[in-house]
């Protein structure tokens, strides 16, 4: 008995020690979405820096959930998402101007939809479970309605889209310690300081943060896209939840 006791802690210390989820297994549901040769060779090419498997994990996202992508760009996400909450679920893409690749995914995937609205809308038909983006909160600032940017009037709608207890993740390049927002359309980085304070504003709690998409080499002076540093930046990871 003490044998199978000693073995069992064993495994559960191996398994802590991947990605600490399901998501690092080989016979894990994201193991064999991100495993489809339908993928794209782009977005294949893009699974090592962007480390979708954990993120989607430390996320908390169920299967047959549903779920608002603000500015989901090429679909990256898209596809990744729409394969993992399945026929149950269904994925809101929410861009003004869709890119055609994102279109061709909504054409292909029943549990897909397009959604339009103005910057900082988020026009769901029903409350969902998470509103989720990637690389866009910086962005965000830039845009403006009247004298509010489209940050604030996202996450105030994010909260409004949101079921009690829902979760809004954030990821986003990280800027220089007090750079704070004033790098957003230059270097297009933003403090993680910044996104906290502004979400928490608008009555979500902090639930998790993670150094999933840390890089310690990245000092914060370069654009994202520029050569050398482009996939490689320095990024935060923040999971916020709407209270019930």
């Amino acid at each position: 008995m003490r044998h199978a006791m000693v073995g069992t802690i064993a495994a559960l210390a191996i398994l802590a020690a991947t990605a600490g989820s399901l998501a690092a297994t080989p016979s894990s549901p994201l193991a064999a979405i991100l495993a489809d040769p339908g993928r794209p060779e782009a977005d294949r090419a893009r699974d090592a820096d962007r480390k979708p498997a954990e993120l989607i994990a430390f996320a908390k996202l169920r299967r047959g959930a549903s779920v608002a992508e603000l500015a989901p760009g090429g679909g990256y996400f898209t596809r990744l998402l729409s394969a993992f909450v399945g026929p149950k679920g269904h994925i809101y893409a929410v861009a003004a101007r869709p890119s055609p690749a994102l279109t061709e995914i909504a054409g292909s995937h029943p549990n897909v939809s397009i959604v339009a609205g103005k910057p900082g809308e988020i026009p769901v038909p029903a409350p969902v479970d998470m509103v989720w983006t990637t690389l866009n909160y910086h962005d965000f600032k830039n845009s403006k309605q009247g004298d509010t940017d489209a940050a604030a009037l996202f996450n105030q709608a994010a909260f409004k889209a949101l079921k009690p207890g829902g979760i809004y993740l954030i990821v986003d390049h990280q800027a220089a310690p007090g750079a704070g927002a004033s790098v957003t359309s230059t270097l297009h980085r933003i403090e993680s300081v910044v996104v906290k304070r502004e979400v928490e504003s608008a009555g979500f709690r902090l639930d998790g943060e993670s150094d999933l998409l840390r890089h310690a080499a990245d000092d914060h002076s370069l654009g994202v896209v520029e050569t050398g540093i482009r996939g490689k930046t320095d990024q935060f990871i923040l999971r916020f939840r709407k209270p019930r």
